[in-house]
């Protein structure tokens, strides 16, 4: 975490979030989707290569599965695939409830609520309404955007500029909180600040090492401990200068 002092950027006014693995935890729920369908085909699949499935679309994701195929699929197969894959996510997501909810997650979303600050849900997901549903998350954003609002997936900002334009806040006064390298590179090439977490801040210091502007604003292990918090609070504007 940065030390607090206040750099001359913009106030904030919105915050951002992914939604896998920053709000809630669905990944084994991925995992084993994929896993099933990748052993229907017998290819291999593993958590190693599941990591890079973080923050891209489910077609995306499937071809890095099938890079490990045998076969050439056609583009009708690979579809058939992709829709294979997703019935065998939704069918597990039954078993979804609260309990899918990351520490701090509701917490600090009430918190921020609490500073005046708009704040919405940016997921490649198609299925992230039946998430945010299943978990009793929807009530708490002003916003959600999902992978049927997208034609481009991250690393492209499309979902965070969508999601900021929602809200009717301008990207600059912005925070997307994101746990995926792809979704860091994303909020800042939307013209956002990142605020990374989980494999996102292990991995920050590699983000565009070429390209210091590129690195994440700050990082956490998670949103626990109000760390998102503490973090915005001194970029917020006071309610009396709104």
């Amino acid at each position: 975490m940065a030390d607090g002092s206040r750099p001359a950027q913009p106030y904030i006014e919105a915050v951002i979030y992914d939604l896998d693995g920053v709000l809630v935890s669905t990944d084994e729920y991925h995992f084993r989707a994929w896993k099933r369908l990748a052993d229907d085909e017998n290819i291999a699949f593993d958590h190693t290569i599941n990591e890079r499935l973080r923050g891209v679309s489910r077609m995306e994701s499937l071809s890095i599965i099938l890079e490990r195929s045998k076969r050439i699929y056609s583009g009708d197969e690979k579809r058939s695939l992709a829709e294979r894959k997703n019935g065998y996510y939704v069918e597990s997501l039954g078993a979804l409830g609260s309990d899918a909810i990351l520490p701090g997650a509701t917490e600090t979303v009430r918190a921020l609520h609490l500073l005046g600050l708009r704040q919405a849900v940016a997921s490649s997901s198609r299925n992230a309404p039946l998430i945010l549903g299943r978990t009793g998350l929807s009530s708490l954003f002003d916003a959600a955007i999902d992978g049927s609002m997208i034609t481009r997936s991250k690393p492209d900002p499309e979902v965070f500029l969508k999601a900021a334009q929602a809200l009717g806040v301008a990207a600059s006064a912005c925070v997307v909180v994101e746990d995926a390298v792809s979704g860091v590179e994303a909020a800042v090439a939307a013209g956002m600040r990142a605020f990374a977490v989980a494999s996102a801040a292990r991995a920050a210091g590699n983000i565009a090492s070429d390209n210091t502007a590129a690195a994440a604003w700050m990082t956490a292990p998670d949103l626990s401990g109000n760390s998102l918090v503490q973090a915005v609070r001194p970029f917020v504007r006071a309610p009396g200068k709104r």
